[in-house]
């Protein structure tokens, strides 16, 4: 009998080891492998990194987050929010102007002095990229990090918030590499 009981306690820790995993990989937090150079130099390509992917459930976007959403079906893409609902956004001489406000973008400045053939970012309002004079009510307005290598916003349109997966900022792969992305 204590045989009988002590295989049907393992079997009931199994299974809700089991359930915990799944309610934690699909409904709080998931994985996400870095594909490509679009967010250089902020990621790698190849960097491992986690999606919280309850926090705009229960909090609102912030301009410079770098999220996930849903690219096409079967491929996501991760970018930093630039522009929210309402915004208007111009890059000009290199520099972000939100609702005509400069903004500094600190993530960028190593990179910026390394390009010495032209600007990283170059010039465009949000009207003549999207045909849009605001960044619509419900989307956003997303780049790379690499702005010269990055499909974005600038190419695909603003992104709906319904394709967005989660918020982004920790890295834990390669292990030498582990760190949390701060926000500026």
């Amino acid at each position: 009998m204590a045989k009988k009981s002590q295989t049907w306690e393992w079997i009931k820790a199994v299974i809700i080891a089991v359930a915990l995993a799944f309610v934690i990989r699909y409904i709080f937090f998931a994985p996400i492998l870095v594909d490509g150079v679009s967010m250089m130099p902020t990621l790698q390509d190849r960097d491992r990194m986690i999606v919280n992917k309850i926090g705009y459930r229960i909090g609102e976007p912030k301009r410079f987050d770098i999220i996930v959403f849903k690219a096409t079906e079967d491929k996501d893409y991760i970018k930093r929010i630039i522009g929210l609902p309402g915004d208007r956004i111009e890059y000009k001489n290199d520099q972000l102007y939100v609702n005509g406000k400069l903004y500094k973008e600190p993530y960028l400045d190593e990179y910026k002095q390394e390009v010495t053939d032209g600007p990283l970012t170059y010039d465009f309002t949000l009207e003549e990229v999207t045909g849009k004079k605001t960044v619509p009510k419900g989307q956003l307005f997303v780049l790379g990090d690499n702005r010269r290598f990055s499909k974005d916003s600038r190419t695909i349109g603003t992104i709906s918030m319904k394709q967005v997966v989660g918020k982004t900022n920790i890295v834990y792969w390669p292990i030498p590499d582990i760190r949390i992305i701060k926000q500026p």
